[in-house]
């Protein structure tokens, strides 16, 4: 198994024209349907799938800055490896709403309301490295070009201007970058936290639910 270090190599030396190669081959466009942002249709009850989307530490500082927002209104620990006990996990994920939902969605506009913002998983989307090391939260492919995969998006076999794919395949480097640059920091900064409630081991440090570092 490669270690964390040669994966990041690995990814640095990508090429951006080659995953545009990929992605036009593939095709998409955006039809803003807003499936990306939203957990299944939960009625009056909160749903058992709710939208997950990884942000950065630096990302949820950025989006706090937006409207001075506090952690929790941007970000949740990743509720894998968790309980309603406690826990531990090692990624945020975006705050949802009632529904499960993105919190950052407009349901009424149909629109992201940090669009220019929004982390790197929500530039990319629905599109994924095949690098072993990095996280991809996305599910299963349902089709791929290269090293490129395409998670399931009603957008996918549409045609892509090479502009767009170009800069599709910019930000899709830079996130395979950063989420093997992030477990590297998990790692190095990893410090166990004995307590009963919630311990996020992000690239920073061990932090409570609220971004708080222990």
């Amino acid at each position: 198994m490669e270690s964390l270090e040669t994966e990041l190599d690995r990814a640095r030396s990508l090429s951006v024209e080659h995953l545009a190669d990929a992605i036009e081959s593939i095709g998409f466009e955006c039809t803003h349907c807003g499936a990306c942002c939203k957990a299944a249709d939960c009625g009056d009850t909160a749903s058992d799938e709710e939208h997950t989307a990884t942000a950065f530490p630096d990302e949820v500082r950025e989006l706090q800055e937006q409207d001075e927002y506090d952690w929790r209104d941007v970000a949740r620990p990743m509720p894998y490896g968790l309980t309603e006990d406690g826990g531990e996990t090692f990624e945020w994920a975006l705050q949802t709403d009632g529904c499960g939902d993105c919190t950052f969605y407009d349901d009424a506009a149909a629109r992201c309301t940090v669009h220019e913002d929004r982390p790197l998983i929500c530039q990319t989307y629905p599109f994924s490295v095949a690098l072993g090391g990095t996280s991809q939260p996305l599910g299963e492919a349902v089709d791929s070009e290269g090293m490129v995969r395409a998670h399931e998006c009603e957008g996918l076999g549409r045609d892509i201007s090479r502009a767009d794919a170009e800069e599709l395949a910019a930000a899709l480097k830079e996130r395979a970058v950063r989420e093997l640059e992030e477990a590297i920091g998990v790692r190095d900064n990893y410090e166990p936290v004995e307590t009963d409630g919630v311990v996020v081991y992000d690239s920073e440090g061990p932090k409570d639910a609220d971004g708080q570092p222990y």
